[in-house]
């Protein structure tokens, strides 16, 4: 017998490899991460000959001496790691406001100012008392919250150190950035990073080798004499009905599944827990055998009123709240929220944020999200009627004091939030996480994760159940397209869209098919 097989070894090989480079990149290499770039270090006074110089000609000190060999410095500092980075992330004492200190070997910083913010939020870490500062010539730059991605420039006018001598047409050493991150790559420096442009090596290296893995998996499949139908296939039509939260989970899975089944035909139906719930009992009702081709899938607990309706927990899905990035506010502690939401707090600088009415963009009424932010996170209120079809001006004779609106599906309530300025919603996600214009806020300090969920530090959360009328016949698609929904197939689809499969949990408790209180 052979006991080597090939598809096996190219199998575990192609996943093996693309997850030890994952692990290299988001691990070790990038988890908090600040860098920076020198974009300009030039001298202004080798060329100023010229008879367009100008004002180059006049660079001076506050007293009016012009400036020993001025130059001038253009620096970008960027969070290109993994994870947000946090005022309390920068390797100083706590008292310290000062995160960034940038020194220039034989040079003094005449002047600077502070540009190109990649995002509006970051303004208010550069103004007031907040730590920028040029003292005995060094840099002093604040401890500036910055999420993945974010990024803010320096410009500054320097003059040669008095004493210092530098021949015409050399160049000055480069600065010199100290500073620290906490938990970060290596010792935690903060180092410099290069602008690239194209794909890299790595990168082309890993594509060909997942390449040479599929071809020859490929290969391998086209000449294997297998004619034998895939396990569990069963034959019929089944639909899928409820939470558009979790609608893309279901989309995939029944295009995988019918791939492997052929003579099965599985419609993907969501308009709603509640509304899916709805239809899965009137269809087992009027069905002649009771047995309806019908699964529902819900955010949470089904509402009394449908006893013949069965319960199986299916994943575990994470929700957060996404705002529009001009509100600037990131974090909001329950009470806000509820502050929020019920119209007590009209403006966002009423939580230290920008002078940008509060717009509230919200889900109907039997959307599966909405009652679990319900019960999460307003305690069990109910959110107020919609005041506005567009989420910016209010109906006529409506007399909440913010605007309110209401969107059918997770898209439409993410293109929501993203258009309308000071606009706060909530969503999944798995489909907030692609959405890398909206940021997604924090409630009371915690990001949604799965750990934070897991120690009661993070509210918003629900089991996604599947729902079947009365038992299923084990030979039915409904349960044979179950199956393949908790098998290592569908587990990897639960994974990929950003939930988590109930079998995976260490606290089973987490996944549980509760009643509403």
């Amino acid at each position: 017998m052979d006991i080597f097989r090939w598809d096996v070894t190219l199998t575990v090989l192609g996943v093996v490899v693309p997850i030890f480079a994952a692990l290299y990149e988001f691990v070790f290499v990038g988890r908090k991460r600040l860098g920076y770039r020198v974009q300009m270090d030039t001298v202004a006074s080798d060329e100023v000959h010229s008879s367009y110089a100008g004002a180059l000609q006049r660079l001076e000190r506050d007293g009016g001496d012009p400036l020993l060999d001025p130059s001038f410095v253009l620096l970008r500092f960027e969070n290109n790691g993994a994870t947000h980075i946090d005022e309390s992330d920068y390797a100083v004492l706590d008292d310290d406001r000062v995160g960034i200190r940038v020194a220039f070997p034989g040079r003094r910083v005449a002047g600077l100012v502070v540009t190109e913010l990649s995002h509006e939020y970051l303004r208010p870490s550069f103004e007031g008392d907040s730590g920028l500062h040029v003292r005995d010539g060094v840099i002093q730059l604040p401890r500036v919250p910055m999420n993945r991605g974010t990024h803010y420039k320096v410009l500054a006018a320097l003059e040669r150190e008095e004493g210092e001598t530098r021949a015409p047409g050399t160049e000055f050493a480069p600065p010199r950035v100290i500073g620290g991150i906490k938990g970060g790559v290596g010792s935690g420096d903060i180092p410099e990073t290069r602008s690239r442009t194209g794909i890299s090596l790595p990168t082309v290296a890993l594509v060909c080798f997942l390449v040479v893995i599929i071809v020859t998996q490929l290969g391998i499949s086209l000449s294997a004499d297998d004619e034998n139908a895939p396990l569990d296939c069963a034959s019929g039509e089944l639909t899928l009905t409820g939470s558009t939260a979790f609608a893309p989970v279901l989309d995939e899975a029944a295009d995988s599944y019918e791939s492997s089944c052929p003579d099965a035909e599985i419609t993907v139906a969501a308009g709603g827990s509640a509304q899916g719930l709805t239809q899965l009992d009137r269809a087992g009702r009027e069905h002649p055998d009771g047995r309806p081709p019908m699964l529902a899938f819900s955010d949470g607990a089904k509402d009394d009123g449908h006893p013949q309706l069965l319960p199986r927990p299916i994943a575990f899905s994470l929700f957060t709240l996404v705002i529009n990035e001009d509100a600037g506010v990131l974090d909001l502690t329950p009470e806000q929220l509820r502050a929020v939401f019920d119209g007590r707090l009209t403006n966002w600088t009423e939580l230290g944020g920008n002078d940008v009415p509060i717009r509230l963009v919200g889900r109907h009424d039997d959307s599966g999200t909405r009652r679990v932010f319900q019960r999460q996170v307003l305690d069990g209120d109910r959110e107020p009627a919609s005041t506005s079809d567009n989420c910016r001006d209010r109906d006529p004779g409506a007399d909440d004091p913010v605007i309110r609106c209401e969107r059918g599906s997770t898209d439409d309530l993410l293109d929501a939030v993203a258009a309308t300025p000071g606009a706060i919603g909530y969503a999944e996600l798995g489909a907030a996480l692609e959405r890398d214009e909206l940021p997604r806020a924090r409630i009371a300090g915690h990001e949604a994760s799965l750990e934070a969920a897991d120690h009661d530090a993070y509210p918003f959360w629900e089991t996604e159940l599947a729902y079947t009328y009365g038992e299923l016949p084990a030979d039915s698609l409904a349960a044979s397209f179950l199956r393949y929904l908790t098998n290592q197939v569908g587990q990897d689809l639960i994974r990929a869209h950003g939930h988590r499969p109930c079998a995976e949990l260490q606290n089973p408790v987490l996944c549980r098919p509760l009643t509403d209180d």
